[in-house]
């Protein structure tokens, strides 16, 4: 039973009862609902930190098995760096070794990922925030990396695949086999000043001279397109001039046949004519001539086929003998 509260009236000589104004009782519940709501958060607020329910409990172990997850991420993030740079530092040296160009500058390779920082809500997850950002970062880099090198990678693959064509066309092998020339060319006349043949006086020769029977086969010393096939009565006769690329051309004289024609592509070791003693000319030979950038040079250069370098060597003495060339 609710108490009621009495009061004495000086005046009146009598206990009155007391009523209390709406006011207050609408404040002192407000105030108790209140004490009751701050009661309840602290008591709810310590049972959800203290005391989990199954549910987060399952949730907090997933949380600690994905920071694991990421840690192991970063881990294999930091792994797949390092092996990239191992792979730009070996392409660093094939550019520089095989290639003589520049790596790839050291500056462009570190440098960050440019404009603005993408990650920077991660930094309110205050647990994940920076582990988060530091994986992503990295992961950013390496894609930015992975993009230089493979760029680089097609740089040296058009590198080598011209390269391979380069060599392909370089005069490289004499232009009559050994086994086909006479003594087994211990007779040739050499690049340099010689006593012509015909006209008794000291002239410079502007190629080699390889002696072999009339009708032996000549072949291209490497890859490239016929530039010219000319007839004359004097000089060099029926020749064939094939133009090689990247600055070369050499010139095959005093031909008795020719198998070839102006614009024909050839290759290395193709029949491209036969030896003979067309023009100014006092026996069968072949005259070889190397042209690298409109420079007559030393075809010796250009003849290391199945040569050893002490074979070689005898071959290169052998020309550079002052003796009488055969045109």
């Amino acid at each position: 039973m609710r108490k009621e509260k009495f009061v004495y009236n000086t005046q009146t000589l009598r206990y009155e009862k007391v009523v209390e104004p709406l006011r207050t009782k609408v404040l002192r519940l407000f105030g108790f609902l209140s004490a009751v709501l701050v009661a309840a958060f602290i008591i709810i607020s310590i049972t959800l930190k203290y005391f989990p329910s199954p549910k987060e409990k399952a949730l907090i172990r997933e949380f600690k098995q994905m920071e694991y997850m990421y840690m192991q991420l970063n881990n294999d993030v930091e792994n797949l760096t390092k092996v990239l740079d191992n792979v730009q530092d070996r392409d660093a040296s094939v550019h520089r070794l095989m290639f003589g160009m520049d790596p790839i500058d050291k500056n462009v390779w570190e440098g960050g990922i440019g404009g603005h920082n993408k990650y920077d809500k991660l930094t309110k997850y205050k647990r994940t925030g920076d582990l988060l950002y530091a994986t992503l970062d990295k992961v950013g880099k390496l894609k930015q990396q992975m993009a230089i090198q493979s760029k680089s990678l097609d740089t040296i693959l058009t590198l080598a695949n011209d390269r391979e064509t380069m060599l392909a066309s370089m005069p490289a092998i004499k232009p009559i086999r050994s086994d086909k020339l006479s003594r087994n060319i211990r007779s040739l006349s050499g690049f340099g000043m010689r006593l012509h043949p015909i006209f008794k006086r000291k002239k410079r020769h502007t190629g080699i001279d390889f002696t072999s029977p009339k009708g032996t086969a000549v072949q291209a010393t490497g890859n490239g397109t016929v530039h010219s096939v000319l007839n004359k009565r004097s000089g060099y006769g029926t020749h064939i001039i094939i133009d090689h690329g990247y600055g070369f051309k050499t010139l095959y004289a005093h031909l008795s046949a020719v198998d070839v024609k102006v614009g024909q592509k050839v290759v290395r070791g193709q029949v491209i004519g036969k030896v003979g003693s067309t023009g100014t000319s006092t026996a069968p030979h072949l005259h070889y001539e190397v042209i690298l950038k409109g420079v007559k040079v030393n075809p010796i250069h250009y003849c290391m086929d199945g040569l050893t370098p002490k074979q070689y060597q005898e071959l290169a003495d052998m020309a550079a003998i002052s003796n009488q060339s055969f045109d």
